[in-house]
């Protein structure tokens, strides 16, 4: 039966692995869609950046109350691994708590410690699900969560309860079986666990030893499927930020969030124009078959793979839109809608590429208008609210720009308003409609 046990387990463990190795090299190959750029420069402020922001959550801590209750499931998270890799050795060995021998002590605090962050962790979930679904706040119940989005938070929350349920089902149920000397553990006494040895006997204390070891067992197999279930259900969901916020900080933009990137080609126009003894003819001839340089971007493909890695890694949670000036006044705009649109617009050129044999198909649509409208890309302030409230560094703004440089370079679809101040700049030299002479007559007044 041991035998049967360690086979179906170690299918299991690797059927799940694999299936997320799939599903990882599918978001590489996404993200690696996206336009190169250099984000190797600095390496010592980069670690910097993400041990404080994705390590240490630093800016979540801008909203304490969410802050701690995130923080609990976090610690809970990263803490409980250590019994998940006692579990794996377990189920592919037929050894039970095979840490236990080596840690004595040790091991009664270390899973002592798991069930004290697993309670926090139960405590965080609870109330994120009460502030989703009963005190509807605001920001999580916005137009772009309706549906699947919102789905999907409350799938992840079930989920955690489920993990937290089954490890104190197993600890709890072990622990009476523990003191009756029934447990898979040879001998007698105690684990004393923090929790469990006040749970266990109260709950689970009045059932027979088969009933236990059943229970023990459906705990014991509950955490570790739930745990790949959750882990293959990441690449669908907006927790792949569990993942994917330490790259994110990582390679964030390090730039003062007023500094925009310049296009080299316009750069490059604007220096021949401004040097007198430039001379344009000395570089070399483009070669004429090939594709003319694009100028903002219009689809996923034009964008940079970080902006790229940013709509993956996107949580949802909405501060960005929070505090956005635009959304707050009623505009169309929402960061975490543009984010959303991204990756939406991102998973369907990916399941073309899929679909055609690792060649992306023309198939008539794009970011812009198909996913995002002018409107929402002309209601943004440029402020930065969103860059500097995203808790991992994301930058809706970066998006947001090229989208408008390709309205305004490619397409001349720039607003009738834009469109006068850029005419007044090019023919008076400043954004009013007066030359340079006429904006001086006011020194000549009395």
């Amino acid at each position: 039966m041991q035998i049967v046990s360690s086979i179906l387990f170690l299918g299991l463990l690797i059927a799940g692995f694999g299936f997320f190795a799939v599903n990882v090299k599918k978001l590489i190959r996404n993200i690696k869609l996206g336009q190169a750029v250099n984000r190797t420069d600095n390496p010592t402020a980069r670690w910097k950046n993400m041990l404080l922001i994705a390590f240490g959550q630093k800016k979540m801590f801008n909203r304490p109350i969410p802050a701690l209750l995130h923080f609990a499931i976090y610690l809970a998270f990263i803490v409980t691994q250590i019994e998940l890799i006692e579990i794996i050795i377990d189920g592919i060995f037929g050894t039970h708590r095979v840490f236990k021998p080596f840690l004595g002590g040790f091991y009664t605090f270390t899973i002592s410690l798991i069930e004290i962050l697993s309670v926090g962790a139960l405590v965080a979930t609870i109330a994120f699900m009460s502030r989703r679904n009963l005190l509807k706040l605001p920001r999580l119940n916005k137009e772009e969560l309706l549906g699947w989005p919102k789905k999907d938070a409350n799938l992840i929350l079930i989920m955690e309860f489920v993990l937290v349920v089954c490890i104190f089902t197993m600890n709890g149920t072990d622990e009476v079986l523990f003191n009756r000397g029934a447990s898979h553990f040879a001998g007698q006494g105690s684990f004393n666990f923090s929790i469990s040895q006040i749970i266990g006997p109260a709950i689970f204390g009045g059932l027979s030893d088969g009933v236990l070891h059943i229970l023990e067992r459906i705990g014991w197999w509950g955490h570790f499927v739930m745990v790949l279930c959750f882990m293959n259900y990441l690449y669908y969901s907006k927790h792949l930020h569990i993942l994917l916020a330490f790259p994110n900080t990582y390679f964030a933009n390090l730039n003062p969030y007023g500094q925009f990137d310049n296009l080299a080609s316009v750069t490059n126009e604007v220096k021949l124009m401004m040097d007198p003894n430039a001379d344009p003819f000395a570089a070399p001839a483009p070669d004429a078959d090939a594709v003319p340089a694009k100028f903002g971007a219009s689809d996923v493909q034009d964008l940079n793979w970080v902006q790229l890695l940013n709509a993956y890694s996107c949580t949802e949670c909405g501060r960005c839109t929070s505090s956005c000036p635009a959304n707050i006044t009623g505009k169309k705009l929402s960061p975490r809608a543009i984010m959303m649109k991204t990756r939406d617009r991102l998973e369907e050129v990916g399941r073309n590429i899929d679909a055609n044999k690792g060649t992306f198909v023309e198939d008539g649509k794009s970011l812009l208008n198909d996913y995002i409208t002018p409107e929402e890309l002309w209601a943004c302030t440029s402020c930065n609210a969103c860059v500097e409230e995203c808790p991992i560094d994301i930058s809706p703004l970066s998006i947001i720009m090229d989208m408008r440089r390709y309205l305004v370079m490619e397409q001349s679809a720039a607003p009738m308003e834009l469109n006068a101040m850029m005419a007044n700049i090019e023919n008076n030299g400043a954004p009013w409609q007066y030359n340079q002479m006429d904006r001086l007559n006011w020194k000549d007044e009395n």
